[in-house]
């Protein structure tokens, strides 16, 4: 093992599946000559080559539909989205070609594609390049959804992604790009659609994804341990599919659920995993289920509007004292 930053392990990913199948390439704006915005790319183009790395116009709808195209011609695409913002422009060929093709081919084409970039708030960036669309994404039939919450995670979950045959969303976080974490010298894989398990406990489960795991969650359930709560965390690393069995065993456990989301709170993957658990666990509930999401607003620009809107370590704190009955 060695520690490794977030981009790092990303950019290992693409150069290890790339190295072994001349069939996959990157295309995306800056991704070439500047080493990508965040330099996750860093060195692929002296590596690879300018077939293979290739640098977009600011067209959105123009390269993943380049990209739509070669997938079902047999090339394999990764798709790097300055930000999942941006995705919006391109989203027809997402929604309506990408994740279509299979079962409008009956079968004939397949769409190995990835989409990947960062989503959500990353400080005071304002409404339209805070938004984080998991759900919408996740809402639609023909694609995976993967949100990793560190470097091991995103190199194993990365690695197959581009190997999967279907299209798969790939969500990063701009301020986590930086973050180090322990990956392994050797090769390895994860699978998508299934949770991680941080760490067990008895008293409530606490299931999240993403950035709020590092940067909100993981304090929060530090804090809680001192006040003699045990939780049972858990990371559900990919959004569709859902390990809703993962989930349902530890609420039978625990007999309580706080779910962590930085979205918008309708039509999210909290309630979604609400319904799932009221439905196929209500026997085990001593208290309902509670979500601990962004407010029902466009993010403002000014940081103390930020800082009531999202996710942090006091609400989820007060919410999981909350189902447990505690004094809050």
């Amino acid at each position: 093992m060695r520690e490794i930053q977030f981009r790092e392990a990303l950019r290992e990913a693409m150069n290890e599946e790339m190295r072994k199948d001349e069939t996959i390439f990157l295309m995306g704006e800056e991704v070439a000559e500047y080493n990508g915005a965040y330099k996750v790319s860093q060195g692929m183009l002296d590596e690879f080559g300018a077939k293979r790395v290739i640098d977009t116009p600011i067209a959105e709808l123009g390269f993943a539909g380049i990209a739509v195209g070669a997938a079902t011609h047999g090339l394999k695409p990764i798709v790097e989205f300055m930000t999942f913002n941006f995705s919006l422009v391109a989203i027809d060929q997402i929604i309506n070609s990408a994740a279509k093709i299979r079962q409008m081919s009956g079968g004939q084409l397949s769409c190995p594609i990835v989409f990947r970039g960062p989503t959500g708030n990353a400080g005071q960036l304002a409404a339209q390049h805070s938004q984080n669309f998991e759900n919408w994404f996740a809402n639609t039939p023909g694609l995976k959804v993967v949100v990793p919450s560190n470097p091991y995670d995103a190199k194993g979950l990365l690695k197959s992604a581009i190997i999967d045959p279907d299209p798969v969303i790939f969500m990063e976080s701009e301020v986590m790009y930086g973050d180090k974490g322990q990956v392994p010298e050797e090769e390895y894989y994860l699978p998508i659609g299934k949770a991680n398990v941080i760490q067990e406990g008895t008293d409530v489960t606490v299931v999240s994804f993403g950035k709020m795991l590092p940067r909100v969650v993981i304090p929060a359930v530090a804090e809680l341990e001192k006040e003699g709560v045990s939780v049972e965390l858990i990371d559900l690393r990919s959004v569709r599919p859902i390990d809703y069995a993962t989930i349902l065993e530890s609420v039978k456990k625990t007999n309580r659920l706080v779910i962590v989301e930085e979205a918008w709170p309708l039509a999210s993957i909290s309630s979604e995993i609400a319904f799932h658990v009221q439905k196929n666990a209500f026997d085990y509930l001593d208290a309902p289920v509670t979500r601990v999401t962004s407010a029902d607003v466009p993010l403002a620009y000014a940081p103390t509007l930020v800082e009531a809107s999202l996710p942090n370590i006091e609400k989820v704190v007060k919410a999981v004292k909350e189902v447990s009955y505690l004094k809050k």
